[in-house]
């Protein structure tokens, strides 16, 4: 039960293989992919995690084992938030850059096709911000977590009747319209 199979420092060392390994995997799959867990995504999480086991174990399931591993993952992921919050360069090599996705109703479809942003995606991320056509956005913004921030033109109705009426029922195009 507490006996390893190897030397210690082995597990420490093939934990932060591992660790890097999928780290670097996973910030390849992009933004979005992280940011927003769909059931296929947490379906792949869980299949990772059990492809990978035997990797930082060798096979040994002792408790030792175990907590060496435990331990050197939850190290590195320290050591990993305090460097970024330390280092603004280390920050965008390992979390990114914020893309912006809209900017004055002006949709890049290059960017999000590769962020692999749907339409849907984008769209819903407008309609919680309140936007109701693309032309109210002033900018859109993939943050590095996956999330899309979104700032409106905050322009005053010219009329009250404006203020009233909806850009829905107002007969907006359907490129327009999210």
């Amino acid at each position: 039960m507490w006996n390893l199979s190897a030397p210690w420092w082995e597990f420490v060392l093939r934990g932060l293989i591992v660790y890097g390994s999928v780290l670097v995997l996973l910030r390849v799959t992009g933004k979005r992919q992280i940011g927003q867990l769909t059931p296929f995504d947490l379906v792949l999480l869980l299949v990772l995690s059990n492809a990978v086991q035997n990797a930082m174990n060798a096979g040994d399931n002792s408790v030792t084992a175990g907590l060496i591993l435990a331990v050197t993952l939850v190290a590195a992921n320290l050591l990993l938030a305090t460097l970024t919050a330390r280092s603004r360069r280390f920050e965008r090599v390992a979390e990114g850059r914020p893309e912006v996705l809209v900017h004055d109703g002006r949709v890049y479809h290059e960017l999000m096709q590769r962020e692999r942003i749907t339409r849907d995606d984008l769209h819903k991320a407008l309609r919680r911000a309140g936007c109701e056509r693309l032309g109210d956005v002033h900018v859109a913004i993939l943050e590095t977590d996956g999330s899309i921030s979104v700032l409106v033109h905050r322009e005053a109705p010219a009329t009250p009747r404006e203020a009233a009426g909806s850009l829905w029922h107002q007969g907006a195009a359907d490129d327009d319209t999210v």
